[in-house]
């Protein structure tokens, strides 16, 4: 019984000290003007690097909306190529160059996250990227499936 607890407790320790394993999600890949992944996957959790709304040429579209839904379809894109999709987000983190605009991307928002949307923070900033109004981070774990409580 003392070695299988000595080796119960070796196993564990063991498990602890293995570094986490860590895949690079790209649709294209790092340049120096763009040093980073799109996203990380790091033991069963995405981490998504912020998107702005911009369209295919580069250009910022003329309507806010169409920034912030922009920005959500490329958040998409990246959630697609790591096998997760928006069920799977569980914290978005919403930058926002002018507070003005949080209805509009509220309107925007909800047309992705119908039910059960997750913890969000939203924060104006100073500027962003290329005269970027919104740009979403996010972070989702897969299989992780929201059960709506009765909290009061």
């Amino acid at each position: 019984m003392k070695n299988a607890k000595l080796l119960l407790v070796l196993l564990t320790l063991a498990a602890a000290a293995l570094p986490a394993q860590k895949k690079a999600i790209n649709l294209q890949p790092p340049t120096q003007a763009r040093p980073l992944s799109d996203a990380i996957l790091a033991n069963g959790t995405l981490y998504l690097s912020g998107k702005l709304g911009h369209n295919a040429n580069g250009e910022l579209p003329a309507s806010f909306e169409d920034e912030a839904r922009n920005a959500l379809k490329a958040q998409g894109e990246v959630l697609k190529a790591a096998g997760f999709s928006f069920s799977d987000v569980v914290k978005v983190t919403v930058f926002l160059s002018d507070l003005k605009n949080f209805n509009d991307w509220n309107k925007v928002y909800v047309e992705f996250f119908k039910v059960d949307p997750p913890a969000r923070s939203t924060v104006q900033v100073a500027g962003l990227v290329r005269d970027g109004q919104v740009e979403v981070e996010m972070i989702a774990v897969k299989g992780v499936h929201v059960q709506p409580a009765n909290v009061r």
